[in-house]
């Protein structure tokens, strides 16, 4: 039986215009089809803080046709989706591999009375000054919060991830032997109400999501890629430490110390 690989892909380490983003995918997509040469079953996830957060951004300026939060990351799911499938089926092509790259607009059931809905953590969009974000919070009334001293970026729900509406369809593409893209930015965050299905103003935690689908498939290997080399503690400061290896015992004493901050790990 062949092996099954899920690989995250980091929202912020794809890239934050459209050109840095097409170049990006291009060298990813060389790593990924690489593993793919070995054997392995492979589905791609995504982040898409950065991409979602502009487009929300975008959208909002439209006074007569403003677009809901869950459509902008629907919305950004086809987009990313649509660049790093194309730049896979590429490089596919190019070293006559014959499979082909799907990508699953994914949506994921979360609980609306998820204690997230209360204190806001993800962050999303670009990164602004202290007195930048300051202002914006008086003009539109968002949250805006730190992000790893990397500068200020608006934070919006992150509720934890239930359920993989489209797992079943997931599932059967990799069975066939597609390259599945799915759960960009860790899926359209949805409840149920009234038996029916209804988008909600949140972006999921890829990683989590990364993980339930990872089980769910019973994948062999969860590999979580970023733009940075190593997880670290004291990040950005003068002891920063690079960690090369955690055991489960270690990762949690550092969560309890708050080593690593709320949204992003």
């Amino acid at each position: 039986m062949k092996k099954r690989v899920v690989i995250a892909l980091g929202g912020n380490a794809l890239g934050k215009t459209n050109e840095e983003q097409l170049k990006l995918v291009t060298e990813t997509s060389k790593k990924i089809v690489n593993i793919i040469e070995k054997g392995y079953e492979v589905i791609i996830t995504h982040g898409n803080g950065p991409q979602v957060g502009m487009i929300n951004l975008a959208m909002e300026k439209n006074d007569n046709n403003k677009i809901p939060f869950p459509e902008c990351g629907a919305m950004s799911q086809g987009y990313i989706g649509y660049q790093l499938g194309q730049a896979i089926q590429n490089e596919l092509q190019k070293r006559k591999i014959n499979k082909k790259c799907v990508t699953v607009t994914t949506e994921v059931l979360v609980d609306e009375n998820d204690e997230a809905f209360d204190d806001p953590t993800k962050p999303i969009g670009g990164f602004y000054t202290k007195e930048e974000a300051l202002a914006l919070e008086k003009e539109n009334g968002y949250i805006y919060k730190e992000d790893a001293g990397r500068g200020y970026r608006r934070v919006i729900d992150s509720p934890k991830p239930l359920e993989i509406i489209e797992l079943e369809s997931i599932e059967d593409l990799v069975q066939n032997g597609n390259i599945v893209i799915a759960c960009g930015g860790g899926g359209i965050p949805v409840i149920r109400k009234n038996e029916k299905l209804v988008g909600v103003d949140a972006v999921i935690d890829k990683d989590l999501t990364s993980e339930l689908l990872a089980e769910k498939l019973n994948v062999d290997i969860l590999l979580i890629l970023t733009n940075i080399d190593k997880v670290c503690i004291n990040f950005n400061k003068k002891n920063q430490k690079e960690l090369s290896s955690l055991s489960i015992d270690e990762a949690l004493d550092y969560i309890e110390k708050e080593e690593f901050s709320k949204g992003s790990m």
